[in-house]
């Protein structure tokens, strides 16, 4: 039998292996209620959290190219691109959440 996947338990867990971060913050479904044990709320701001760590990263990693403190071309190169993907992760997600609220202000009751 084929199990059904949660759409915001598969975006939270590519999100978290996306960012590389411990797969024990990640949000998992219980049983077949599909419950997720940590809110969504605290789900962004992790994610967002992680987000501006890869940032902060990516900046260190081309300061230290810049000034040739031993940080070669490709770990730079390989840190933006992290940091780059993470965020349009995030705007992602972020529109997707404005396109709902404005999907639920416009409904008729």
């Amino acid at each position: 039998m084929i199990t059904p996947i949660n759409p915001m338990t598969a975006a939270a867990q590519a999100f978290q292996g996306l960012l590389g971060a411990d797969t024990g913050t990640a949000a998992t479904s219980t049983g077949g209620s599909g419950a997720a044990s940590t809110p969504f709320s605290e789900l962004l701001t992790d994610a967002v959290g992680q987000v501006d760590q890869l940032e902060s990263q990516a900046r260190a990693a081309v300061a230290g190219l810049m000034t040739g403190s031993g940080v070669d071309v490709h770990q730079a190169m390989i840190a933006t691109q992290k940091a780059s993907m993470a965020f349009e992760l995030a705007l992602a997600v972020r529109n997707k959440a404005v396109q709902a609220y404005q999907s639920v202000i416009g409904m008729q009751f």
